[in-house]
């Protein structure tokens, strides 16, 4: 048993910068289909057939399929760049540190391309806006959650990743929230503008006040592939690891489909205003922020893996329950609440998880294989979500059913993961 003290500073500090990442990512998945598909004239003889109001936002036309497609990007490049760009920050050695100098790279990079979306004048513009943010994110983003491992003790990592994930709630509801309000109230380039100024704020009191630990600083790692890590996985005797990675890669499927089409549902399915949509998703953010933390002491008290198979079953029955009963925006949110919780005990615990069927020395490499299996699921998703939406008259209620199918799926993968080993840490609070 330790006497240590729960690294209350460490944590908060970390969880600012997953705050500026999460009012990124909400504001690209809910308004960037918006702006490429608005003006598509199904949609538009869907919603007068209905009686609902046609949204006024000026867009591109897509079909489904191919705005989900373009939707995927970042996650084709992340499932490449984000397992290199983790493996090589553990050989990372310079005055900076081993992460920071990632932030320093691909933050500058992101922002750019992310603030000059809204006002692209040609499909040609907005996709080449979109490339650039997409590449940014990728250089930084798995050096940045890495240091999950490299900061604190695996007794510990359920309970940082809950109040970490609370954080990151937050400014996924400033997104959810503000961004709605933002756009409905001063146009369509005042969220990005939000989104950037916030991230750069938590971006650079992390990079000043995160003080990286000196005995893994000063250790050298051997070099290893992605292919590799996932070569040692599949050698060791106990297949957990390879289960693990099969679960994260069907629940992010289902999950990754829903979120990128959910403000599509909203606009083109129920005729909600863009803002206002932007609005009612958050309401699954705040469910998340309230259990986040008691989802990572749950993990910590019975076990990461029952936990995430509790949330899947739970997920699985809401996801389920929303194709037949969402018909309105109180539907919606009742729904989404719910979905929120459930979710929450999947998504804290899932990282942690990983960890504990990797190695303690490359947790890089181990944070990219995290990414490389969710990223993979971020492209699958939401492309076979809109090959589906477009094959069934343009409707996105199918979504729900889709996730439902996969989230399922994924509860099944979770039942081949054994116990884990790692040995639990007292911690006083």
């Amino acid at each position: 048993m330790t006497k240590d003290r729960f690294p209350w500073r460490k944590t908060f500090l970390l969880g600012l910068g997953f705050l500026g990442i999460s009012t990124f990512w909400p504001i690209f998945n809910q308004f960037i289909p918006l702006f490429l598909q608005a003006g598509n004239p199904e949609f538009n003889r869907q919603l007068l057939a209905e009686g609902r109001a046609i949204p006024e936002i000026v867009g591109f036309g897509m079909a489904p399929a191919l705005a989900m497609f373009v939707m995927t990007w970042d996650n084709i490049i992340n499932m490449f760049v984000q397992p290199w760009a983790g493996a090589k920050s553990d050989q990372t050695w310079n005055r900076f540190g081993r992460r920071k100098g990632w932030i320093l790279l691909g933050a500058p990079i992101a922002l750019v391309g992310f603030i000059f979306i809204p006002v692209a004048q040609s499909v040609l513009a907005i996709m080449v806006f979109i490339l650039i943010t997409n590449i940014g994110m990728a250089l930084f983003r798995s050096p940045t959650v890495a240091w999950l491992g490299d900061l604190f003790q695996p007794g510990n990592r359920s309970k940082v990743n809950g109040i970490i994930n609370l954080m990151g709630g937050v400014g996924g509801l400033l997104a959810y929230f503000g961004g709605g309000f933002l756009f409905d109230n001063y146009g369509r380039s005042a969220p990005f503008v939000g989104g950037t100024l916030t991230t750069i704020i938590a971006l650079v009191t992390v990079f000043f006040f995160i003080k990286e630990p000196e005995q893994i600083i000063a250790e050298k790692v051997e070099k290893v592939n992605v292919l590799e890590n996932i070569r040692i996985l599949f050698k060791n005797p106990n297949k957990s690891g390879i289960y693990v990675l099969l679960g994260i890669l069907l629940w992010f499927i289902a999950f990754s489909a829903l979120e990128t089409g959910l403000s599509s549902f909203a606009v083109f399915s129920l005729g909600v205003k863009p803002g206002t949509a932007s609005i009612l998703t958050g309401t699954m953010t705040i469910s998340f922020i309230l259990f986040a933390v008691p989802a990572g002491l749950f993990g910590s008290r019975w076990g990461r893996r029952n936990i995430i198979r509790i949330g899947l079953a739970g997920l699985t029955s809401m996801l389920l329950l929303g194709y037949f009963v969402v018909q309105n925006t109180t539907t919606l949110v009742i729904v989404l609440v719910m979905c929120g919780f459930f979710w929450a005990l999947i998504n804290v615990n899932s990282l942690p998880l990983i960890y504990d069927y990797g190695d303690e020395k490359k947790i890089g490499a181990f944070t990219g294989l995290y990414y490389f299996s969710s990223q993979l699921a971020s492209v699958l998703g939401p492309t076979l979500g809109g090959v589906l939406v477009g094959a069934m008259s343009n409707e996105y209620r199918w979504l729900w059913l889709f996730s439902t199918i996969f989230m399922a799926l994924a509860w099944l993968a979770m039942t081949g993961v054994s116990r884990s080993e790692v040995v639990k840490e007292v911690v006083n609070f």
